[in-house]
């Protein structure tokens, strides 16, 4: 007995031994306990006690300590998620994670695959829902933004929609348009482009742009949407005579004029489609006065890609004047293009928000993937970067060809 309670009292004092040792929690260990051994709550630090208490990733919470990090309230419901180290309500989670649309403004649906599958501006990155393409939702035809459902485009009464940043610049009728067209013709002349002939430039509603076109035998249009045409038949065409008004969600009070264009040299208008803003009717001026250019100094027989590229490289050259004056230190017609009332300050400056859709403007040209109006653009810049223009139409007049 005796030997046996010997090792009893081994036994005991080996376990008490032990005991002691565990006693002191490790630094290391993901909650804290106070001298007497109870539990500490994670949000307050203060003793939970013996009352109710909840465990998550191994900390303890008083259950009104338990907090979600979007909301601040405290976390009731059975499902909650994480993210991190940092809980969250199921529904404050979705609102922080899950994408919204930018058009009718709800949460983004998932596909069949459980997958979230949504449709992003590449200049803008407005994110909207893939129904919103072909559920009739308007689109702005200058900036290409689809109309959010808490704002209201204005209809141009041609089937097309301007959203109200591009309206602030709009130009709407040819006697607005006359000192934009003469300052384009002035930074053609500060380029030794100039063009002696007065060629008429109209701006034309839709209708009357596709009229022209039919009747032109010359020159290729960018299809699905022309929105500038350099005329070298003779036809009659109906050009905007008077400002429309604002009435309701769109212009209203439109006046026009036909006009009969003579031939009395190889190009016998410029025609716009009106309503657009002062830096896009701009850059498809620029272009179509390359042109008239081309043809008044007797370039023949381009093909798309030659003619439309050289072309776009002016719209891109007029467009960096106006948007980063000096990057290619081309003149700039900033101050005489103040055709617009709309679109400068009393204090006679660009606003923010027309650089930046001259900016656009300048992607779409760069990033077109047609043949003729992107392709051609790139081998007619890559061109232009590396010989210059002079010497790059100077090839072009004598090989029909980009200089490579």
């Amino acid at each position: 007995m005796r030997r046996g309670t010997g090792k009893d009292e081994d036994l005991a004092r080996s376990l008490h031994d032990n005991l002691n040792s565990s006693s002191h929690a490790p630094s290391h260990t993901p909650w804290d306990y106070n001298a007497r051994g109870c539990r500490k709550c994670s949000g307050c630090h203060g003793d939970i006690g013996s009352g109710n208490y909840l465990g998550c990733m191994g900390t303890f919470f008083h259950p009104e300590c338990f907090l979600c990090h979007a909301c601040g309230l405290p976390i009731t419901e059975y499902e909650f998620s994480l993210s991190g180290n940092k809980s969250y309500h199921k529904s404050c989670f979705k609102e922080l994670t899950h994408p919204k649309c930018e058009v009718c403004h709800q949460f983004i649906p998932t596909n069949g695959a459980g997958l979230i599958e949504y449709r992003c501006h590449p200049f803008w990155s407005q994110k909207y829902c893939p129904s919103h393409e072909n559920d009739d939702t308007k689109r702005c035809c200058s900036c290409e933004r689809l109309e959010s459902r808490n704002t209201r485009y204005v209809s141009l009464g041609d089937g097309r929609s301007l959203c109200l940043e591009c309206m602030e610049s709009a130009i709407v009728d040819t006697g607005d348009c006359q000192q934009l067209y003469h300052a384009i013709r002035d930074f053609y002349e500060g380029m030794n482009m100039t063009i002696d002939q007065q060629v008429p430039m109209l701006l034309v509603e839709r209708q009357a742009l596709n009229e022209a076109i039919e009747g032109e035998k010359h020159g290729f249009h960018h299809m699905p949407e022309t929105r500038g045409l350099c005329l070298s038949e003779e036809q009659t065409v109906t050009s905007i005579l008077k400002r429309p008004r604002m009435g309701g969600r769109g212009l209203i009070g439109i006046r026009t004029q036909p006009q009969k264009l003579t031939r009395k040299c190889e190009v016998t208008a410029i025609l716009v489609l009106y309503g657009l803003p002062r830096l896009l009717t701009g850059a498809i001026l620029a272009h179509e006065l390359m042109h008239a250019w081309l043809r008044l100094k007797g370039f023949r027989n381009l093909s798309p890609e030659v003619e439309e590229g050289i072309c776009q490289v002016l719209s891109q050259m007029w467009l960096e004047s106006e948007v980063m004056p000096g990057s290619r230190n081309m003149p700039s017609t900033s101050t005489a293009s103040s055709s617009s009332t709309w679109s400068y300050s009393k204090k006679g400056g660009k606003s923010g928000v027309e650089n930046k859709l001259g900016e656009f403007f300048m992607h779409q040209i760069a990033h077109d993937a047609s043949p003729a109006y992107g392709a051609g653009f790139r081998a007619a810049n890559a061109a232009v970067n590396k010989y210059g223009l002079r010497r790059t139409l100077d090839h072009i007049r004598l090989t029909g060809s980009f200089p490579v």
